[in-house]
């Protein structure tokens, strides 16, 4: 798609000169007209906005293209003009190995942002975050009701309880349910909902942005590897930027122990020295014992933390975790491409961004590797790809089912289609580094981690890996956020953005629309971003306290 405003609002597209799927950006009535090559195409039936259609006769297993790459092969013969569905199409993609590098591309203009800056938090191992948090975290599941009675002592005492909705409705159905009031006239009563909703407290700690509780599933039961990955996936938040200390509550006798918790920090961070409270119930005796320690501790680390401040901080201090969710066929044409713009940006800034979600890579793998530095990490790229494809054909799943019946629902019929528009998010940039989960940043540029598509627990590993903001796409809605880094959404069609404002923050819709270029969507939310980033502005996700945390039992999700 031609990344400068388009004012004519066609009503499809071609989105590269070799593809014979061309995508409805309008719903289209059966009987109409298509302009290709000095020729018309008659649409034989109605195309949905967000679908694809096919400008040729297809045989069954004819190859079909989007984006320039193979997204699928025709399952039985396709009539020129027809609807591509689930039942005519069916997952291709191609075979990829080790090319040559092709590391050359056109960097943006960035002079309008090479001397901005953002008001962060600096730490000792240079990093600066864009919040300040402190963790309480369990090694183990059996610490969550621990972890939740901290909370539930902390929370609201010291400001950080977020006000609570709905309790006037509550009241209302209780009253109409105690006059006897039948159900379907309680079915049909109006609320008037946020008309008393209490202002949130003032915090004790004014420079601590949240105390955040992270429960979790896993550190015993498991694999060893498990336990392992859980550890490292801890030491990535704890040595996160965007962290000013943390406290862990651990039984004694789980596989996650403390004492690898303690080599997984100084992996990320061999000078680590953020105050970290360790617990072991078991040494320590009774639950009173316990809590008593864990508050004093953690209070007198909440003291410390808070005597940090913002200061002034270069853009190259920014990692981006950029991420997709609940995606449709617009994705991959107005939000994606925008996060890549900005990402190409971001880089040529000195900054870092993370492109996961390998299962939504698939079909992109040869252009990805081949961006890659050098051959080791292309091979590096290439066999993660391969064995986590391998694992989930064992398991029954191969790549080809990761798409939802959302994204089915909305135009993304095929894994490759919906990983061509998905890649869109990385940018043109050589590939710096290639991380396997829970791996952390350490170059600048763009680095690819191994994760699932399945959005939090995808969104959960790129914090760890040390995104202090994350850029979420999505065609659909969903409210996913992440207790540790600002999560930003973005919708890829206006629609969404008027339907769900509640919890979306930057419509891209105006790319499909043709009311805004690509570039200058991205500058758009480059600007979002440093106020974000600089604490003045809160995007829906922190408003809404959505503290999702997933982290991966690898193997398992798509």
């Amino acid at each position: 798609m031609d990344e400068h405003r388009s004012t004519d609002r066609p009503a499809y597209l071609q989105l590269h000169r070799d593809d014979n799927a061309w995508i409805a950006l309008k719903d289209l009535k059966a009987g109409m007209q298509i302009d290709h090559e000095m020729a018309k195409i008659t649409l034989s039936t109605e195309i949905p906005a967000k679908h694809k259609f096919t400008i040729q006769d297809l045989n069954t297993d004819d190859e079909i293209y989007m984006y320039g790459v193979l997204v699928a092969k025709a399952a039985v013969p396709i009539k020129q003009g027809d609807l591509l569905t689930i039942d005519n199409v069916y997952h291709a993609a191609k075979s990829f190995e080790l090319g040559t590098r092709n590391t050359l591309w056109d960097k943006p203009a960035i002079s309008e942002f090479e001397n901005r800056t953002f008001m962060g938090f600096y730490r000792s191992d240079g990093s600066v975050g864009t919040a300040n948090h402190w963790l309480v975290i369990p090694l183990v599941f059996c610490e969550n009701r621990n972890v939740n009675v901290l909370k539930e002592a902390l929370y609201a005492k010291l400001g950080f309880e977020k006000p609570k909705g709905y309790e006037q409705e509550v009241d209302s159905l209780i009253r109409m349910y105690k006059n006897g009031m039948p159900v379907q006239d309680i079915l049909s009563a109006n609320f008037h909902s946020n008309s008393s909703t209490p202002a949130e407290t003032e915090r004790l700690f004014a420079n601590i942005d949240g105390i955040k509780f992270l429960n979790h599933e896993l550190g015993c039961g498991g694999t060893r590897a498990d336990s392992d990955a859980l550890c490292g996936l801890l030491a990535g938040y704890i040595t996160h930027p965007n962290v000013a200390g943390a406290t862990v509550l651990s039984l004694g006798c789980q596989h996650a122990q403390a004492s690898i918790l303690r080599e997984e920090i100084q992996k990320r961070d061999p000078g680590f020295n953020k105050p970290l409270i360790v617990l072991e119930q078991q040494q320590i005796g009774t639950e009173s014992k316990l809590m008593e320690e864990a508050l004093k501790q953690t209070f007198a680390g909440l003291i410390q933390a808070n005597q940090q401040e913002r200061q002034p901080a270069p853009l190259s201090k920014l990692c981006i975790g950029l991420e997709c969710g609940g995606s449709d066929g617009f994705s991959g044409i107005s939000a994606n491409p925008a996060l890549g713009y900005l990402s190409d940006m971001l880089v040529s800034l000195g900054g870092s961004v993370i492109l996961a979600e390998f299962p939504e890579l698939c079909g992109v793998e040869q252009e990805l590797s081949d961006r890659c530095l050098d051959e080791p990490l292309a091979d590096r790229f290439m066999q993660l790809m391969r064995d986590y494809n391998a694992q989930a054909e064992a398991a029954g799943s191969g790549f080809y089912a990761n798409p939802s019946p959302g994204n089915i629902r909305d135009g993304l019929i095929t894994d490759a289609i919906k990983s061509a528009g998905a890649a869109k998010k990385g940018g043109s940039s050589p590939v710096v580094d290639v991380l396997d989960y829970p791996e952390k940043v350490t170059h600048a540029g763009l680095n690819l981690l191994c994760t699932p598509g399945s959005d939090v627990e995808s969104t959960t590993a790129e914090v760890a890996a040390g995104a202090n903001i994350v850029l979420f796409t999505t065609g659909l809605g969903t409210p996913t956020g992440n207790p540790v880094a600002p999560v930003v959404k973005l919708s890829t069609n206006t629609n969404l953005y008027q339907r769900m404002p509640d919890i979306i923050d930057i419509d891209c819709g105006t790319i499909i629309d043709g009311q805004e270029s690509i570039p200058e969507t991205a500058h758009r939310i480059l600007n979002y971003v440093i106020d974000v980033a600089s604490g003045r502005t809160r995007p829906k996700a922190v408003m809404l306290g959505q503290d999702d945390f997933i982290p991966w039992k690898r193997g398992v999700s798509l």
